[in-house]
């Protein structure tokens, strides 16, 4: 007869049961007694987001069910048309941050300006985010996600859109939550390493199933929107011809593009490779969004030994937004993949 043992590495049966589980709130609460100045109000925080990320996580996957298919009518304010579930997720956050009480302005693609939460006018953290990237997917079943980014506001902030027109060297937190086959989180803090989390849905918790992730050095995978190379650059259009035609004896490199940059980031992420959105003769300054896109990937790559760059080659976690909404080309991923980019056009550049 089969006994479990008590310290959770006996089996119970044939089956190893782990009774020493990491959720996210006990991986939130042992990081914060690691900082002695710690007040908490980034742990409140990060348990509104996590809420956050559960709750949109349930209504997707019941949105054939209960009729949130489909678009909602209306466009947001980077001209995008939205789904339902785009409003239903855009709605759970600004309850979430607005709830936890420690948000003082939320920044949000659906939005077209900030939100001010003037009823918490101490809180010092400012939150940007992109409810639901993807959502054109939705009605296909294809993994789309939550993409956030988290900025502490400097003394004598008053709280404005324009004390969020920072790089994104001054997060002090980002991440994204996938929704697919399950709910996949990645988070990272400024200078730690990157956590991957999945949601439990029997016991309603996110588990550290993917602990200090690191990207693969290189990887022959790359993932753009090849409908897009009419417009190209020529430094663009030669990066990619290099890897589908690498000459005598060289191998071509796999193309995977989901169109979710969530989906392909997390991909890239944990196989290597590089995922790029450059910029282009159609949209000069690029398609994705620098506050609460392009920045907070940058940090997740970065932080797991990867690189990032906007269209210029300037490092994307130093370029600043103009504006809430303003956009950038982007390259990310495996640090030596990234590299041949940047010499590439280091190249063009002479």
């Amino acid at each position: 007869m089969a006994t479990q043992a008590s310290n959770g590495d006996g089996p119970v049966g044939q089956e190893k049961i782990n009774t020493d589980i990491i959720t996210l709130t006990r991986f939130l609460t042992e990081e914060q007694v690691k900082v002695k100045e710690a007040t908490g109000d980034f742990t409140l925080l990060c348990h509104a987001l996590q809420f956050a990320f559960k709750s949109i996580s349930y209504y997707i996957r019941r949105a054939s069910l209960i009729n949130l298919s489909g678009l909602a009518g209306s466009s947001n304010t980077t001209g995008d048309d939205q789904k339902k579930l785009d409003v239903i997720g855009n709605d759970i956050f600004i309850a979430a941050m607005k709830s936890s009480g420690k948000v003082r302005i939320l920044v949000s693609e659906e939005e077209e300006d900030a939100i001010a939460f003037d009823e918490h006018p101490n809180a010092r953290y400012a939150v940007a985010c992109d409810p639901i990237d993807g959502s054109s997917n939705l009605d296909a079943g294809v993994s789309v996600g939550t993409i956030f980014g988290v900025f502490k506001l400097p003394e004598g902030a008053k709280g404005t859109k324009e004390d969020m027109l920072l790089p994104g060297t001054e997060l002090v937190a980002s991440g994204f939550t996938m929704y697919g086959a399950s709910a996949q989180l990645v988070m990272t803090m400024k200078g730690g390493s990157v956590n991957g989390f999945t949601l439990d849905q029997s016991l309603g918790e996110f588990i550290l199933t993917h602990p200090d992730m690191r990207i693969p050095r290189s990887r022959a995978i790359y993932s753009v929107n090849e409908g897009n190379s009419l417009y190209w650059e020529e430094p663009v259009k030669e990066y990619v011809n290099s890897l589908k035609y690498p000459g005598e004896n060289g191998k071509p490199y796999s193309a995977r593009y989901i169109g979710s940059m969530v989906a392909d980031a997390y991909r890239t992420l944990l196989y290597g490779g590089i995922f790029a959105y450059p910029a282009d003769k159609k949209s000069p300054k690029g398609k994705l969004r620098i506050m609460y896109e392009c920045g907070p990937m940058a940090q997740v790559f970065e932080n797991a030994g990867g690189q990032a760059v906007n269209s210029k080659m300037e490092r994307m976690l130093e370029v600043a937004p103009q504006h809430i909404h303003d956009r950038s080309g982007i390259f990310l991923g495996s640090y030596d993949e990234v590299q041949k980019v940047i010499d590439i056009h280091a190249k063009h550049a002479k």
